[in-house]
């Protein structure tokens, strides 16, 4: 068991430390010369480097952070190889590793702790979860994103369809090739509540109507 503890604490370590990658702050002050903290919204993450720096810088750190939290869960996975670990507890100790990746990437130990919301890395880790719902989630977001242009919204709206999801499709999880578990259900209540905490200001601009749209497309000076 001492071997098991080990192993587990060193996976919750690397996913942090995974999570603490600042892909934005690298990309933004490498190719850029621009420190994305310092301008628009002042978060280190994909929306943000979208709305100052466009597609091309965004894309980058949308698919470096969505695998942050992606690769912090598999890690976690090999887990299920411990004759002492259940397969509940598996899926408990994956749930753990998306708070560590994501805790790491709204407070970066590689950028003086100053992160984004940790959106890009959520998705990605519960993905490596139940990548079948995730998806589900994703196409809610687009739909919402394509009709209204709000990132916000669309990221408010589209948490809070991750729990009924994971709800409706609890009793037939596994013909959804994904894992879950009571602790899963709960931990898709969390998200769906932090996420809407997190974006309180922004619900605030979008109800007085000062909220930005983001245009993908549209061309930076």
């Amino acid at each position: 068991m001492v071997v098991t503890y080990c192993a587990v604490i060193m996976l919750l370590i690397v996913a942090y430390l995974l999570g603490s990658i600042p892909s934005a702050v690298w990309i933004g002050k490498h190719y850029y010369g621009v420190d994305i903290r310092e301008h628009g919204s002042r978060n280190a993450g994909a929306t943000n480097m979208l709305r100052v720096l466009g597609l091309r810088a965004a894309l980058p750190v949308f698919v470096i952070d969505f695998f942050k939290g992606f690769l912090a869960v598999s890690l976690m996975g090999l887990m299920r190889f411990d004759v002492d670990i259940t397969t509940p507890w598996v899926i408990n100790l994956k749930i753990i590793a998306v708070a560590f990746a994501v805790l790491g990437h709204i407070f970066p130990v590689f950028a003086s702790f100053k992160g984004g919301k940790g959106v890009s890395t959520l998705i990605g880790a519960i993905t490596g979860i139940q990548p079948n719902i995730a998806l589900l989630c994703f196409l809610v977001w687009l739909l919402v994103f394509v009709f209204t242009h709000y990132v916000s919204l669309s990221s408010i709206i589209s948490g809070c369809s991750f729990p009924v999801f994971v709800t409706v499709f609890s009793g037939n999880i596994y013909r959804l090739h994904g894992d879950t578990s009571i602790s899963f259900i709960l931990f898709s209540f969390v998200v769906a509540f932090l996420l809407v905490w997190t974006h309180r200001a922004n619900i605030s601009r979008l109800r007085s109507g000062t909220e930005p749209k983001t245009y993908i497309w549209k061309k930076r000076r």
